[in-house]
């Protein structure tokens, strides 16, 4: 036995398979395995194991339970598995991890009730237990399991009025099984007085119908008379809510059958699925009902709780509504902390402008470092982190930001090729220097020889540069020169060669000289000519493919001259 309370053939496969997860922590079957593995020490976790293996089984559940929150059927492995070792108390906590962690699952609050239901002997804990469940989950189009449970505890404590009030709120929710509980209030109803089937301010008008009508009361009809004519006419109201619940869950069948996977899974979701729920989403937001496209969207992100536009989507929506900035926060915090990976890190800086909007500053920066720190070569992240500081510190600020970045050995040569273009960038376009821009892309142009961005950037640069007619000539000049260090000293590549003189070509026609035309027909029979003329291309492929057998032999040094 070891410290995993284990033989050495099972603690060989549980060392195995840590290993595997630590290594690749977004693999879901390495935890699969995993998870099975440690339930399977000692012959399988009970009350009786060993500490050692109980404390091991625990850490594996809890570990990928952070990680996969959303996996319902994991959370209720782990409540039997609490029960099992230590009793009610122990897989009760399990269970409110599990439904804080995914709010909205209908089989998660089914289990957990069931369980509530069979280990409690108070049944207004147990009712209160429905009741969040009912608030959680009660709108859902394939909620009948939970209904169900919820009436079958009420009639175990045979309570008449309590099952009778709950389909008087299940038969005005469009889903799946609406019919089947319509039916049972309508029979339920029958037997229920007046008072107990309709609202007061209803039972009183049909009253009043009935007596103008010269047969009510007045008319010397019958007690019985009458109640049989009311009870028909309160029927009849009853048809028109059920009407109503067809009409809405027959218009959201049309979306539901095409949902395919209603679950959470580490698997991509198909397009098809992905334009259902875009559909889905538009359809129950043209209704107008708040807490019903609410729910609607936490559905959905579960499902698509990878998929950063959804989440996108619900801050925006969400941000559209008065006084939700808490919750909007919270829909921002739970994709960038929990779900979305962090490399579509979009939603990130998303949620780092609207913290920025709350006037909290430090927040939004240290988004852009926590981003920066998982990517360290992300070239629009950086930018924002720059353009955020200029925004709040000035420009010196922003320049701070870029030159630490390209002092970091992690940030890679063509990340620091691109921030080096928009620092250049940012001094000309905020500082309205242009020769100090200049200067920044002359003086690095050398680190960055088979950077097809920063020489993308540079050629912008100086054809962007404003000139009159007395300025044409030097500013042609300056573009001519960024072309020929273009041909005769980067190591770019044969088509982004092409892609960079045909850029010039264009700005030759736009704003060149009287020979122009001449220079740009040179060009043209140079790039897109036959081998026996392109000579500006010859020799660029071979020497590409030189370049790529050598990545990583330490030709771009990545340093930066200030």
């Amino acid at each position: 036995m070891d410290a995993f309370g284990a033989g050495d053939e099972d603690n060989a496969e549980l060392r195995k398979l840590l290993g595997e997860v630590d290594d690749d922590p977004d693999n879901f079957e390495t935890w699969e395995k995993l998870a099975r593995c440690g339930e399977g020490l000692e012959g399988g976790i009970n009350r009786n194991s060993s500490s050692q293996a109980i404390t091991s089984v625990r850490n594996i559940y809890d570990r990928f339970l952070a990680k996969f929150p959303l996996f319902f059927g994991y959370w209720k492995k782990y409540a039997d598995l609490e029960f099992s070792i230590a009793g009610t108390e122990a897989a009760e906590l399990i269970y409110e991890r599990g439904v804080s962690s995914i709010t909205n699952s209908v089989d998660l609050w089914t289990n957990y009730c069931s369980f509530k239901t069979e280990t409690s002997h108070d049944p207004e804990v147990i009712r209160d237990l429905f009741e969040r469940g009912a608030t959680c989950v009660g709108l859902d189009f394939l909620a009948h399991p939970f209904w169900d449970k919820y009436i079958e505890f009420e009639e175990r404590m045979e309570q008449h009025d309590r099952i009778f009030a709950i389909l008087g709120r299940i038969i005005m929710i469009p889903m799946h099984q609406y019919a089947r509980y319509f039916e049972k209030y309508r029979t339920m109803a029958q037997a229920r007085p007046l008072t107990a089937i309709v609202s007061t301010g209803v039972l009183t008008r049909f009253q009043m119908e009935l007596e103008n009508e010269g047969a009510g009361y007045k008319a010397g009809r019958s007690q019985m008379e009458v109640e049989r004519d009311l009870r028909s006419r309160i029927d009849t109201y009853h048809l028109q809510t059920f009407h109503q619940t067809q009409a809405e869950t027959t218009n959201r069948w049309t979306f539901e059958s095409e949902i395919k996977r209603p679950y959470f899974h580490v698997t991509d979701l198909d397009e098809s699925q992905l334009v259902n729920w875009r559909k889905y989403l538009d359809y129950e937001e043209g209704e107008g009902d708040y807490t019903r496209i609410q729910f609607l969207y936490e559905r959905c992100l579960v499902t698509c709780a990878q998929h950063e536009e959804f989440w996108m989507r619900y801050a925006r929506w969400m941000s559209a509504q008065p006084n939700k900035q808490e919750e909007v926060r919270n829909i921002y915090q739970r994709a960038a902390c929990l779900f979305v990976p962090i490399a579509l890190p979009a939603i990130r800086l998303q949620y780092a402008y609207f913290e920025e909007m709350q006037s909290r500053v430090d927040v939004a920066k240290a988004i852009h470092e926590a981003i920066l720190f998982q990517l360290p070569s992300h070239v629009e992240t950086i930018v924002s982190w720059a353009n955020t500081c200029r925004r709040h510190d000035g420009l010196d600020a922003a320049i701070a930001v870029y030159k630490s970045q390209l002092e970091l050995p992690q940030c890679d040569s063509a990340a620091k090729a691109a921030v080096v273009a928009e620092w250049a960038k940012l001094v000309w376009r905020t500082k309205g220097s242009a020769d100090e821009a200049r200067q920044i892309f002359k003086k690095n142009q050398q680190h960055y020889l088979d950077s097809p961005a920063f020489w993308r950037s540079y050629l912008q640069f100086e054809i962007d540069q404003p000139a009159n007619s007395q300025e044409e000539k030097a500013n042609n000049n300056q573009v001519k020169r960024v072309l020929d260090d273009v041909l005769q000293k980067t190591k770019l590549s044969a088509p982004t060669i092409q892609e960079l003189v045909t850029i010039y070509m264009y700005y030759l026609l736009e704003r060149g000289t009287k020979d122009a035309a001449k220079e740009y027909m040179d060009l043209d029979r140079e790039i897109n000519g036959p081998a026996s003329v392109a000579k500006a291309l010859k020799g660029r492929n071979s020497t590409e493919q030189q370049r790529i057998s050598s990545k990583g032999s330490g030709l771009v040094n990545g340093q930066v001259r200030i």
